[in-house]
């Protein structure tokens, strides 16, 4: 790999002298593992969150991916991968014992419950996920929300996730402005939907628009508050040959456009995928400036459309 061919892996560029310090790490530490190498390859880097913490998933990420591409030879795997256990071992959820049908006025007030990592909940939203979404659940790498809807009398009705945005989306990069080194630089300040799930159960009219209006209301301050730094506006990928994205534009989101039938991290142009809908919702009125500032903002922003 030269210079000119210099790759783009975890929102990073790597060049020629990210690989050879990355194989010098590796020669000169030969009892390190993948984690304690991914932890002090941050630390070289100085690669960290907007809370200040090393982004170690994020580089046992773009390890494991330089490794596909034939760039290093990671050492062996000390123990099995937990990201793989954990993925496998979805606890099983079983459907509530009475079907939920009603208009949506019975329901409200709806509440979004934020999902804590390693609760009750948390297992719960990895169950439901896994069993009911024809997607199933993966753990997440990078930022991310995930939400519990429940009615008013505390039945669950939705989850949703929220994780990192697409690398590279044409119709979605012509819409905001986003050159290559814009969108590298703000990327961190969109939030792609990445799992919505009403749950099979529950058949109530508008559910669906009022879930995603209801978190639309709350996720930048939500995300504010855990990573220090807000989001300006949400995208989502429908795909189309299952869904017609009828709930989306009830909560008016925008269609942009559709996708050419790759995956969100497929940059060598080689992995099939269904053509999907590309979706974006603004959360603030201004956010085609803050996705498209010199800097993101790290201040709070005061959430809502």
């Amino acid at each position: 790999m030269t210079m000119a061919q210099a790759m783009v892996i975890q929102g990073r560029r790597i060049t020629d002298g990210e690989i050879a310090l990355i194989r010098d790490l590796m020669a000169k530490n030969q009892d390190w593992g993948r984690t304690r190498l991914s932890e002090e390859l941050c630390r070289c880097w100085n690669w960290r969150n907007a809370q200040g913490r090393i982004k170690d998933m994020a580089a046992r990420s773009l390890l494991l991916k330089l490794e596909r591409r034939g760039c290093i030879e990671l050492p062996a795997r000390q123990r099995p991968s937990s990201n793989h256990f954990r993925n496998r071992c979805v606890p099983a959820v079983e459907p509530a014992a009475e079907p939920i049908r009603s208009d949506l006025s019975a329901l409200r007030p709806l509440s979004a419950d934020l999902v804590a990592p390693r609760s009750d909940n948390s297992q719960l939203f990895k169950g439901l996920l896994g069993r009911y979404h024809y997607l199933g659940h993966r753990n997440t790498v990078g930022e991310n929300l995930r939400y519990l809807i429940r009615d008013r009398h505390g039945r669950l009705v939705a989850c949703a996730l929220f994780g990192s945005a697409a690398w590279k989306c044409a119709d979605r990069d012509r819409f905001l402005g986003w050159d290559r080194a814009c969108r590298e630089r703000n990327l961190q300040a969109l939030t792609n939907n990445t799992r919505f799930l009403i749950l099979p159960w529950v058949e109530v009219p508008h559910l669906a628009s009022h879930v995603l209006g209801l978190i639309a209301r709350r996720i930048r301050d939500d995300w504010q508050g855990k990573y220090a730094h807000p989001v300006h506006a949400l995208e989502t990928f429908v795909d189309r040959s299952r869904f017609k994205g009828t709930c989306y534009r009830a909560a008016n989101w925008m269609r942009l456009g559709a996708t050419q039938g790759r995956t969100r991290n497929d940059r060598d142009r080689r992995i099939q995928a269904p053509v999907k809908d590309v979706y974006l919702y603004p959360l603030i009125p201004e956010f085609r400036r803050e996705l498209c500032a010199p800097a993101c903002s790290r201040t709070e922003g005061r959430a809502g459309r």
